[in-house]
């Protein structure tokens, strides 16, 4: 039964982020939609707002909640109590600051169904790259568990996250010359 479990816990972990991840994309497109002319505005806002509703109450909100709710079975059928090991309190640090992103998401899906446009395209994207820190983070954790070095790991964690802002400022750059 354990490994029905644990399976489900990762095919929801799988869909949460693959929500997260594609939520922001369309909050970016829908906010660029936004600054293009009538007619062309209202028929690609309008679009966006229905695919965004659509995955974050369809897909992103059913799996987050399923996550947390089966998450707390894998470790108590793991390890038949809820005793916690370093690496795993480590992780459940990362969670809870998962669950933090994932409402700020929702702060901006709000905004964003409001007709409020606080955050650029660009801001969104470097947004974006949260996710993706974080599901470094959690696995390297869940899959390597004790034989992980803190030190090594937080550094290499954030050495990844300069890489990638990094990558996001070239590619902006990119962008620019494209677009000129």
């Amino acid at each position: 039964m354990f490994l029905y479990i644990k399976a489900l816990h990762i095919i929801f972990v799988v869909t949460w982020f693959s929500g997260m991840f594609y939520i922001v994309r369309l909050f970016i497109y829908q906010t660029e939609a936004n600054d293009k002319a009538e007619p062309e505005k209202a028929i690609l806002t309008r679009q966006f707002a229905i695919m965004i509703k659509r995955l974050w109450l369809g897909i992103t909100w059913p799996s987050a909640i399923l996550t947390l709710i089966i998450g707390p079975l894998v470790w108590y059928q793991k390890y038949h109590s809820f005793q916690l090991e370093r690496w795993l309190a480590i992780k459940l640090c990362f969670v809870v600051a998962l669950y933090g992103y994932h409402l700020s998401l929702h702060y901006i899906y709000r905004q964003l169904n409001s007709g409020s446009y606080k955050y650029t395209s660009n801001q969104l994207r470097i947004w974006n790259e949260v996710a993706t820190i974080f599901l470094i983070a959690i696995v390297m954790l869940a899959v390597v568990q004790q034989g992980i070095s803190l030190l090594y790991g937080l550094g290499g964690l954030v050495l990844f996250a300069v890489a990638l802002m990094g990558a996001i400022k070239i590619y902006k750059a990119i962008r620019m010359n494209i677009n000129k």
